[in-house]
């Protein structure tokens, strides 16, 4: 039971630490580049991605555990509080509601695809760097 709970508490301080860097870096492109497209929900997933394709490789390299605490707070907590598919499907169904179909397609087709190859170049970078 123990275990549980400091794999709670990991989960819930990379989750937090997540959260909060998905809103500063989200709000600060919103800011910029305007909101008339998730370009923040955009560049999070990507960012996202690609960290998430370096810390399994590394982890894969030098065999961390998928389950340890490195893993909870990393990948479980922060890089789930910072991506988000919600988020990404609320504004796609919201741009296609408002008739920017081309936008939503866009905004879904963008984030799923330069989600992959971002975590394809995550884990190269992070097997190379390993």
């Amino acid at each position: 039971m123990t275990e549980i709970l400091i794999g709670l508490a990991w989960v819930a301080l990379g989750s937090a630490l997540g959260g909060a860097a998905r809103f500063l870096v989200s709000s600060l492109l919103g800011r910029v580049l305007g909101e008339t497209f998730p370009w923040g929900t955009l560049a999070v997933n990507v960012s996202g991605a690609a960290a998430i394709g370096a810390f399994a490789a590394v982890a894969v390299r030098h065999g961390l555990p998928d389950g340890g605490a490195a893993w909870q707070a990393i990948v479980v907590g922060f890089l789930g509080g910072y991506t988000t598919v919600s988020s990404l499907s609320l504004q796609s169904l919201a741009l296609a509601q408002h008739g920017a179909r081309g936008a939503a397609a866009a905004n879904i087709i963008g984030s799923i695809a330069a989600g992959l190859a971002a975590v394809a170049l995550g884990f190269a970078l992070g097997t190379a760097l390993a």
